[in-house]
């Protein structure tokens, strides 16, 4: 599975005679699927010029903290949350040692301190200046926080010494950043997700639907993908890409995604429902349009089919994960959920507005969640609905992993 396709790669490039290397990873990068914004320091523009990368990225170069023009499109702040992942290559001592000491300076450093996505480095220097002691312990500090480093590599260098202390190669960089999202934690674990809104025909023009758009459930898929299962997702109406790799099947009603889940579900180890499924439907839909009349208009409703609570009584059972998206006693009635329906474990979010009045929830690219299970259980802060999904992947590995171990144990 291409890793990258999708991503949005944030490339940072420092003052170094390797800034040459970065144009064929921006092209490179692109070539994987990702969309890749560059931000460059003023050190940077002296080797390459930020017109190269424009042309390579396809979008503007960032170079200013306080530029007005970028402020006034996409911001800072804006660009930190847009990123998947941060690669700053080359990666100068300098740089290094700024973002060691916390260093928000420009614009690059104050990204890397405004984002949550993965940071990685690539260094490039001279090898003496890769040996110091201060870059030693600037390297030390900086893995210890998490920073991921790749390199650097040994061999000759610009200024005709030989050493440690190259940028490795565009394609053990690409290797790497694309790495960083494969976990392997569902290496080949059969994973079947449900995803999007159902829509229950009143007649041929109009039916009862839901503002889901489906970007949880496919953003659910990717990570299960980058974990290493072999993912399924059923799918409501959604305009959703579907990710590489995954096995998209469409659906329209409550009735038809019971049962192509049910077709499938004892063949996958775990199950995700993290489609929004109408709970009611008309009893019966008009074969033809409703014509509008001075009267009211009253239409009988039925329940439809409980999908995640036919999974969970199924019998082989998957570890089955719920969602309850409530705008009001969260955890109350996601507790209640867990225990009525027999779930494993359940990731619980609000859906209106957040506390800056931004959408949140269904048809937003923001949520946050409080996954609860038998004798756990964890918050996600709010993020974007792709990281959130690899944190819940994550989760669901861990307990899936824990319960398949307790199994074995009291077989």
């Amino acid at each position: 599975m291409n890793t990258l396709n999708g991503k949005h790669i944030i490339l940072g490039i420092t003052g170094g005679i390797a800034a040459y290397k970065s144009a064929e990873l921006t092209r490179r990068l692109r070539d994987a699927g990702a969309q890749v914004r560059v931000v460059m320091t003023h050190g940077a523009t002296g080797f390459v010029t930020p017109l190269t990368f424009q042309a390579l990225s396809a979008n503007p170069v960032h170079t200013e903290l306080l530029d007005e023009a970028a402020e006034a499109g996409m911001g800072h702040i804006e660009l930190a949350r847009w990123a998947d992942a941060i690669l700053i290559a080359p990666a100068s001592a300098n740089c290094m040692a700024k973002l060691a000491q916390g260093r928000a300076d420009d614009l690059l450093t104050t990204l890397c301190l405004a984002s949550e996505a993965p940071l990685a480095l690539a260094p490039a220097m001279n090898h003496v200046m890769w040996s110091d002691a201060a870059t030693q312990d600037n390297s030390g500090i900086l893995q210890q926080r998490g920073v991921h480093l790749f390199g650097p590599a040994s061999g000759s260098q610009a200024c005709g010494e030989t050493g440690e202390g190259r940028m490795l190669d565009v394609p053990e960089l690409i290797d790497a950043l694309s790495g960083l999202f494969k976990s392997g934690v569902l290496q080949d674990i059969n994973v079947l997700i449900t995803a999007g809104p159902t829509r229950e025909p009143i007649d041929p023009v109009r039916f009862i639907g839901n503002r889901s758009s489906g970007r949880m459930g496919f953003a659910l898929a990717r990570a299960a993908g980058e974990a290493g299962a072999n993912v399924t997702v059923v799918s409501g109406p959604s305009s959703e890409a579907t990710p590489e790799g995954v096995h998209r099947i469409d659906v329209e009603t409550a009735a038809q995604m019971y049962e192509a889940v049910m077709q499938l579900v004892r063949h996958n180890q775990v199950f995700i429902s993290a489609a929004a499924v109408a709970d009611y439907r008309p009893k019966t839909a008009s074969a033809q349009k409703l014509k509008k009349h001075d009267a009211e208009l009253s239409i009988e409703l039925e329940r439809t089919e409980d999908i995640v609570s036919a999974v969970a009584g199924s019998s082989p059972r998957p570890f089955v994960v719920g969602f309850a998206a409530e705008t009001e006693n969260i955890e109350i009635n996601a507790r209640t959920k867990l225990k009525n329906k027999a779930l494993d474990m359940i990731a619980a979010n609000r859906v209106g507005k957040d506390s800056n009045a931004q959408d949140i929830g269904f048809n937003s690219e923001y949520n946050a969640l409080h996954v609860i299970w038998t004798d756990g259980e964890q918050v996600l802060e709010q993020a974007r609905k792709t990281t959130l999904a690899r944190e819940l992947i994550n989760l669901v590995a861990h307990q899936y992993n824990k319960n398949r171990q307790h199994e074995k144990n009291t077989a």
